[in-house]
């Protein structure tokens, strides 16, 4: 049975509320993240590890025009969540986009979807414990303790954490949103001070000369700008998180278009003004891959025990962000095990209603990053990094293509597009796709990581195509019996 068939069943009953959901992945789920829940887990998405770790190494690199990088890549992650906004409120499902895909692009674009969301949030999540285990050597009582052994205990943490209910999930998302939202706006009243007074920053007098007596916004030219794009990109890849949570929400029609408008003036607000006043305080060059570019700063203005802390609530951005890739994955596997796509074990659930399975799965490829850390301490996080960049954009560009034909049949009659629309359709899409993919195709100029990463393309296609055959009887079958649950 094709599952252009089911498609057609699910949507002649979705008028009728007490029907089978029109994705089996959303049935047994807590109604539990309440709206300041699903809004903070929309501000934790757009401040993360990306923001406040890898935006030293990036100014180091490329120099203030990290702030432009910051918000040109800002302006496309909106436009994503926007169109996932949009998907929402025509469906909520925990499942997200690979229901989205599933309905839209059939069982191959939900499988590809599905694998490459898993791909980027399983190495992401090895680039979290590699960050917690770096910011926890800022202190030199642990810095005796070996980067993969910090590793591991981070993972055994949120792991124990994440499976014991969605409402535990959704209190602590909401407090470290709390706690990075309240120390982001206290280091921008701290940086705006100390530009207001001249007040020396690690030997400079912060203002515009300290770009440009050190090689203006672009000292190193064009060229590496250019390349940090993908670990731009690679910063915003929780916005998508909203879309995951509208599942597990009461009202999602009222909670998410909220959250998704907020999103653009967080991303200029946070980061573009963030980076504006590094740039301002400090050369890049004084700023290091190896240390949050914010403990750096405070590190040097001679107030003591500013940089502990500043440290301890990076540490707790990186466990937050860990936190959410399990959240994330575990629905979305449990959404492709229930079409057939991913292993049984992951469509189970605990008693809080947890689908502790495809959690476990993620932990399972974190632990690879323990050994990847005890192997490559100095380039753990680099690598992952971009291997990550290869998931997130391949899932930006699956919600896009879902939105056009989402479009697509809504003009045809067959389905009916919400109030809350992704603006200038199809334009936007089209045109968000090809800047995701050229971002893609630059990571080519970068020979020592980037390149290496590309070419791990044909053998993550090579095992998608082998993976399909493999499934293609069990998913057929699950297909099927989706399609009697409807007909019944």
């Amino acid at each position: 049975m094709s599952k252009d068939a089911v498609n057609t069943a699910v949507a002649a009953s979705r008028t009728d509320a007490a029907r089978t959901p029109a994705d089996a992945g959303d049935a047994g789920y807590s109604k539990d993240l309440k709206a300041r829940h699903v809004n903070m887990i929309a501000i934790g998405g757009a401040i993360g590890t990306g923001l406040f770790l890898g935006a030293g190494g990036r100014l180091h690199n490329a120099g203030p025009a990290l702030a432009v990088a910051y918000l040109v890549c800002g302006v496309f992650a909106f436009f994503v969540v926007r169109a996932l906004g949009e998907l929402v409120q025509y469906r909520p499902s925990s499942g997200s986009f690979v229901s989205y895909a599933r309905e839209f692009l059939g069982e191959k674009g939900a499988y590809v979807a599905g694998w490459m969301y898993f791909l980027n949030w399983s190495t992401t999540g090895i680039a979290d414990i590699t960050a917690i285990a770096l910011y926890t050597h800022y202190w030199s009582f642990f810095t005796s303790v070996p980067q993969w052994v910090l590793a591991l205990i981070a993972l055994a943490v949120v792991l124990a954490v994440n499976l014991i209910s969605v409402k535990i999930f959704g209190e602590m998302e909401f407090w470290f949103a709390i706690i990075k939202v309240v120390t982001l706006v206290s280091f921008m009243f701290v940086g705006i001070f100390l530009l207001a007074t001249q007040h020396k920053v690690g030997g400079e007098t912060p203002g515009l000369s300290v770009i440009t007596d050190h090689g203006g916004i672009l000292p190193h030219g064009l060229m590496p700008v250019v390349l940090v794009m993908q670990g731009v990109i690679f910063a915003y890849a929780a916005l998508e998180l909203v879309g995951v949570a509208a599942g597990e929400t009461a009202e999602p029609e009222k909670v998410v278009p909220r959250a998704v408008n907020s999103i653009m003036w967080r991303v200029g607000l946070f980061y573009v003004g963030s980076v504006v006043l590094l740039a301002l305080l400090l050369p890049g060059s004084v700023y290091s891959g190896d240390e949050s570019p914010f403990v750096t700063v405070l590190s040097k203005i001679g107030v003591q025990g500013a940089g502990d802390v500043m440290n301890l609530v990076v540490l707790t951005a990186a466990m937050s962000s860990l936190n959410s890739g399990l959240y994330s994955t575990g629905r979305i596997l449990r959404s492709m095990a229930m079409a057939g796509s991913a292993p049984k074990f992951t469509a189970r659930m605990n008693r809080s209603q947890v689908p502790y399975g495809g959690i476990l799965l993620t932990c399972a490829v974190c632990v690879l990053g323990v050994v990847l850390n005890y192997r490559l301490p100095s380039q753990a996080f680099e690598i992952v990094l971009n291997v990550a960049s290869l998931g997130i954009v391949s899932t930006w560009v699956i919600i896009m293509v879902c939105h056009l034909v989402f479009v697509r049949r809504a003009k045809a009659g067959l389905v009916a597009r919400p109030s809350f629309r992704l603006p200038g359709s199809p334009v936007t899409e089209i045109v968000t796709i090809v800047f995701l993919l050229a971002v893609l195709g630059l990571m080519w100029n970068d020979p020592e990581v980037g390149r290496k990463t590309l070419m791990l393309i044909p053998v993550i296609a090579v095992l998608l195509v082998g993976g399909w055959f493999a499934l293609r009887r069990r998913i057929s079958d699950a297909a099927d019996r989706e399609l009697s649950d409807f007909t019944k």
